[in-house]
């Protein structure tokens, strides 16, 4: 691939086009038996369009089907992913560049390949504001992004991510804010009157979000947060803070993300369909943002259940990892 190849291939190409205009959306919601929008199913987050925008394509958050369609053609996940999906050579020959990466085949991968689709137009990317696509960090995130890459990383279990731990799921997955990932970007809804649960299929991380209901102490720092929820007409509202301090940076191969204890995430789940849910969510932290940013995300109903996610069944990675760095300090 070229170098203009990042998560879009010569994306350049499309910059300066014209904003979609949005349709308007007339289909009535659902309610339960207690009177609440009905946001219940199995739904996915699967797509090609990625949290913040490629910088190629400046301001353009939308674009029309046949742009789109281009795009979705030139996304690097697409052009690896039809590579990928070819047999494996048994009578392969390794390496001689020294790349050692023999990762996941596209099989077991489920990035989604299409973009974003909101209200009839094609998002490149799922951040609204800024108007650049850009989460806006202030000098504190770039001294704490730094700060965190000065650990080895292999001292012990503590300085690996999360999802290689099996805590959390892999970037953001389980949220708040829930992004897309490489795979398993389904989420599972229920909800009764007094909360909602929230179960995503990325290492079952389940989160209950208590309606109608106060904060509480500062000093309860969970994973995923402590999130409570009320209803604004037909919109789930959902508000998180006092998360845990060790979800603060968050990586998957389709974003980074720094979000500290102290920042506050705002949701918004809206049914705008019978397949559709519009999530919304804005952050906040005065001093790991300039300013607050908002984002938007589809979701679609799935198209098969939910399956168990299995990770310290199998994660005999840890350990292996682990090991090499002491077998390398014992021969330094």
């Amino acid at each position: 691939m070229n170098n203009c190849i990042r998560y879009w291939s010569c994306a350049w190409l499309l910059v300066g086009l014209p904003v979609i205009s949005q349709a308007q959306n007339t289909w009535q919601v659902s309610l339960t038996s207690y009177g609440h929008p009905d946001l219940q199913g199995i739904w996915t987050s699967a797509s090609v369009t990625t949290l913040e925008r490629d910088k190629l394509l400046g301001k353009t958050l939308v674009l029309d089907v046949e742009n789109a369609r281009q795009l979705e053609r030139q996304s690097a996940f697409n052009v690896l992913a039809e590579a990928d999906s070819a047999p494996s050579d048994p009578n392969r020959l390794p390496p001689t560049d020294g790349d050692t990466d023999a990762g996941y085949n596209a099989f077991w991968i489920d990035p989604g390949t299409r973009l974003a689709e909101i209200d009839g137009g094609y998002r490149t990317s799922f951040i609204v504001d800024p108007d650049d696509g850009q989460i806006p960090y202030s000098a504190a995130a770039g001294m704490a992004f730094f700060q965190y890459g000065q650990d080895s990383g292999y001292d012990g279990p503590e300085q690996r991510p999360l999802g290689e731990r099996c805590m959390v799921g892999f970037g953001s997955s389980g949220g708040p804010p829930m992004l897309p990932v490489l795979y398993n970007n389904n989420y599972q809804i229920v909800q009764n009157k007094n909360y909602v649960l929230i179960l995503a299929e990325m290492n079952h991380d389940a989160r209950i979000i208590r309606l109608n209901d106060e904060h509480k102490n500062d000093i309860f720092e969970p994973w995923l947060g402590d999130s409570i929820g009320y209803w604004e007409k037909n919109t789930l509202v959902v508000e998180t803070i006092n998360f845990h301090p060790q979800q603060s940076f968050r990586f998957a191969i389709k974003h980074s993300l720094y979000l500290p204890q102290t920042a506050k995430v705002t949701e918004r789940f809206t049914r705008t369909g019978d397949d559709k849910i519009l999530y919304e969510f804005t952050v906040e932290d005065s001093d790991a943002y300039t300013q607050p940013w908002i984002a938007e995300i589809p979701f679609r109903k799935a198209e098969s259940p939910m399956y168990e996610y299995a990770c310290h069944e199998g994660n005999y990675a840890l350990p292996g990892i682990l090991a090499g760095a002491r077998r390398e300090e014992a021969s330094n």
